[in-house]
């Protein structure tokens, strides 16, 4: 019966991708909240809070097109199609995805397919993992003389090899932030090393500003053992910089490289 409600009261067909931030889910925008409160149904991924569904009506469809629990996962082109069949049948859909729908989210491609059926589509930029998280924990991405830029990236490419766009990284003075390297942290940090960096501070954040978040941070030369030794797995981000340094828990490490090859 509520089903038969829905479709009678059907509204124009509407795409909103809303970013849902890094996983506290204080952290959505007002706006992504205001969307949500208008959903008919709501397609979100694996990685959001699932506190943020509540901000939907009672009667809203909620669909997880994230990945299964036996290791499957809904490809691209079922997530596409499933966007538009809920919008011509039910008017509001949200798309409801982790960080910020255009920071390696695919949203463009969710938008451009969602735009070919003519169908009107909103953004709602949400907070990136990348730079939110580590500004939880008062590492900046440009700070002073210490950094005048900074990179995102991803560690490995489409094929599943590790990004070319590392080396570049390692070779600038820029603080660069790695999404999708956890398990790939050997040969990303000895591509650091290779450029003489195997000192440079590095902090490896495991579920940003969630309960259950963990952080180390190190120095190029050991922070895979480091990973190891807390068991830090995915979702995890990489942050490679000086600044880094300014994270409180770097200045025993400081001190220890200070007592070890100066002292």
């Amino acid at each position: 019966m509520i089903l038969n409600k829905i479709k009678n009261s059907i509204q124009e067909p509407r795409i909103t991708l809303v970013g849902a931030g890094p996983g506290d889910p204080d952290l959505i925008s007002l706006k992504g909240v205001k969307a949500l409160n208008t959903a008919a149904v709501v397609l979100y991924d694996a990685l959001v809070n699932g506190a943020l569904l509540n901000h939907a009506p009672e009667h809203a469809i909620k669909i997880f097109v994230g990945s299964q629990s036996d290791g499957e996962s809904f490809s691209q082109d079922a997530v596409n199609k499933l966007m538009i069949d809920y919008a011509l049948n039910y008017g509001h859909v949200v798309r409801l995805k982790s960080g910020d729908p255009f920071v390696f989210a695919k949203g463009f491609e969710e938008i451009n397919f969602a735009e070919s059926y003519s169908i009107q589509t909103e953004i709602v930029p949400g907070i990136s993992s990348a730079i939110g998280v580590p500004g939880l924990h008062k590492i900046p991405m440009i700070y002073g003389n210490m950094s005048e830029s900074f990179w995102v990236l991803s560690g490995v490419n489409s094929k599943g090899e590790i990004s070319s766009d590392l080396k570049g990284a390692a070779q600038s003075k820029a603080t660069v932030v790695v999404l999708m390297g956890i398990e790939r942290i050997r040969e990303i940090a000895a591509i650091f090393m290779a450029e003489g960096k195997d000192r440079l501070p590095v902090a490896v954040i495991e579920n940003g500003s969630a309960h259950d978040e963990k952080i180390v941070v190190g120095v190029v030369e050991t922070i895979a053992e480091l990973v190891e030794d807390h068991k830090i797995s995915s979702p995890a981000l990489l942050v490679f910089g000086d600044v880094v340094s300014l994270h409180p828990s770097f200045a025993r490490i400081r001190d220890f490289y200070y007592t070890l090859y100066e002292g």
